[in-house]
């Protein structure tokens, strides 16, 4: 059960297409030819492969390779991809080394929401069921305190970045700038919200990533 879900688009940054250094290309379309990195995983290959038939490219006009995360900033530095669909930290370090511009961000708002605005909801905090039903008391504490941390973050995320140095693989020189998602306890989503994180669930159905139809509001929990 959802307690809080993470939402990303182009302004709350997490997943995005790069470009190499010496590389041009300014849009996903100059991606034809390219040999593209993707962080591992068949939903992020998904996502990326879907952003790049929404402008048009198919299979075939490009190869795809998933790269474990901890790889993709030596992958550009040393220029054995062309491209990649990477996430954030990573993205802010290569353009902080110089090694890589970002083409795009918030491709899964852009291209599966269709509206680069939308609340693409690919995360969140989650409780077993069980554990609200056995330790309810406990459950309903744990989601005050995880409140109180997604109010920091999203009124002051000077502040919360802080905390990224020691807790995350952000590096120190980066933390000021690494973009910041935006995080929604479950009880403050809005009917639009539910609605695009339904269209995000369910484009994860139909391509595969998923087995079968899910509807979300039945797993997400207010307190």
């Amino acid at each position: 059960m959802y307690i809080s879900v993470n939402s990303q688009n182009r302004t709350y940054q997490m997943e995005q297409f790069v470009a190499r250094k010496g590389y041009h290309a300014t849009s996903l379309k100059d991606l034809k030819g390219a040999k593209i990195m993707s962080a591992p995983g068949p939903a992020n290959v998904t996502m990326a492969k879907a952003a790049l038939a929404a402008v048009g490219l198919k299979e075939g006009d490009y190869s795809i390779d998933q790269l474990d995360m901890g790889q993709h900033v030596n992958a550009m530095t040393a220029g054995t991809f062309d491209a990649g669909y990477t996430l954030e930290p990573n993205a802010s370090t290569m353009r902080k080394l110089g090694v890589a511009t970002t083409i795009e961000a918030g491709v899964i708002a852009h291209y599966v929401l269709v509206n680069p605005d939308a609340n693409a909801f690919v995360g969140g905090c989650a409780l077993t069921s069980e554990f609200i039903k056995s330790r309810p008391d406990v459950a309903r504490r744990f989601a005050a305190a995880w409140e109180k941390a997604v109010r920091l973050i999203n009124e002051n995320p000077a502040e919360a970045r802080k905390h990224l140095v020691k807790n995350t693989f952000t590096p120190e020189d980066v933390v000021d700038t690494v973009p910041m998602i935006r995080y929604f306890m479950a009880k403050d989503l809005s009917d639009k919200d539910k609605a695009d994180y339904q269209k995000f669930i369910d484009f994860s159905v139909e391509t595969g990533t998923l087995e079968q139809k899910v509807d979300v509001t039945k797993y997400l929990q207010a307190f």
